[in-house]
């Protein structure tokens, strides 16, 4: 765990996995900040790592929307003061609601206020709920502010869409493009021989990816600690291509990105984020290079005017 706020008095917190910070989560934190800025105490916002059903239940554990790094990224610009990542262990998911209370929320956060959004639960088998943190806080000195859901919205739904490649659906549930991560490695080149030089991206495991197809989006180099930090500043349309490429066998399923219009990126090595915007086309296989080249200029085409 991190040590943001120890010693310096008490807190306004909130606690969630918040994967994806999507807009349901977005209103919970909007509200910890609200809360902290009208009593001049820092917002902190209490996150997981790993997911927790990566702990309790290995093997069936959701994609994952958003990465550690990301979504402290996302916590940050939405106000939070302090993003304190808890260390989830088989430990941690034994502990009963009130432990939790008493261990985290009072005593290593001296929480004054705790902000959830309706559903919460937590503690060992998920046993504690909005009422139980309620009598808890009465025990341990914070009162507790519970915001009703957005209708709608919720990072499984998020990862339904994603899953059926609807991510301009998925994107009205973020507040924003569904982005993709990882680092740009050598693939089979056959984009550049083709004259389209594309990004291979290699996404962390577990990473919640589009289906299978074509996209429009936008490619951007991110910096990261110990890897190049290139491109500053620049962001560039792209086409993006998702899946095995059913033209040649073979393929192991990938993440591809051609910027538009540019064959003169050197990328391997960086950190890049691919933010997909609209869906273009399934993937389909074709009988010659010509006809293949002759699509792709069509998806250039029609990326273009969508990221325009």
């Amino acid at each position: 765990m991190g040590s943001g706020v120890q010693g310096s008095g008490r807190s306004v917190v909130t606690v969630g996995v918040y994967d994806g910070v999507h807009r349901g989560h977005q209103r919970v934190l909007g509200r910890a900040v609200a809360v902290a800025r009208e009593r001049g105490l820092p917002a902190v916002a209490v996150t997981f790592e790993p997911h927790p059903d990566e702990v309790v239940r290995p093997g069936t554990h959701p994609a994952r929307l958003t990465g550690a790094r990301r979504r402290a990224e996302l916590l940050r610009a939405l106000g939070v003061d302090v993003v304190e990542v808890v260390p989830f262990t088989l430990e941690l998911s034994r502990a009963d609601a009130a432990e939790f209370a008493r261990t985290v929320l009072a005593e290593r956060l001296r929480a004054a206020v705790v902000v959830v959004g309706e559903g919460f639960t937590f503690g060992r088998d998920a046993g504690g709920d909005v009422e139980t943190l309620r009598a808890l806080g009465d025990k341990y000195d914070f009162t507790v502010e519970v915001l009703p859901r957005v209708a709608g919205v919720s990072s499984t739904g998020v990862r339904e869409r994603i899953v059926a490649g609807d991510v301009e659906g998925a994107a009205a549930l973020l507040g924003r493009p569904h982005r993709v991560e990882g680092v740009v490695v050598r693939g089979y080149q056959r984009g550049r021989q083709l004259g389209f030089p594309t990004a291979n991206v290699e996404t962390p495991p577990h990473t919640a990816i589009p289906a299978d197809g074509v996209y429009a989006g936008w490619l951007e180099c991110v910096p990261v600690a110990n890897l190049p930090a290139l491109y500053p500043g620049e962001r560039w349309p792209a086409a993006i291509s998702v899946g095995t490429n059913p033209t040649f066998e073979g393929v192991p399923r990938t993440v591809e990105a051609y910027a538009l219009d540019r064959d003169d990126l050197e990328l391997y090595g960086a950190h890049v984020a691919v933010d997909f915007a609209a869906r273009l086309r399934g993937n389909t296989r074709f009988e010659s290079i010509e006809a293949l080249v002759e699509q792709i200029q069509a998806d250039v085409e029609a990326a273009r005017r969508l990221t325009a």
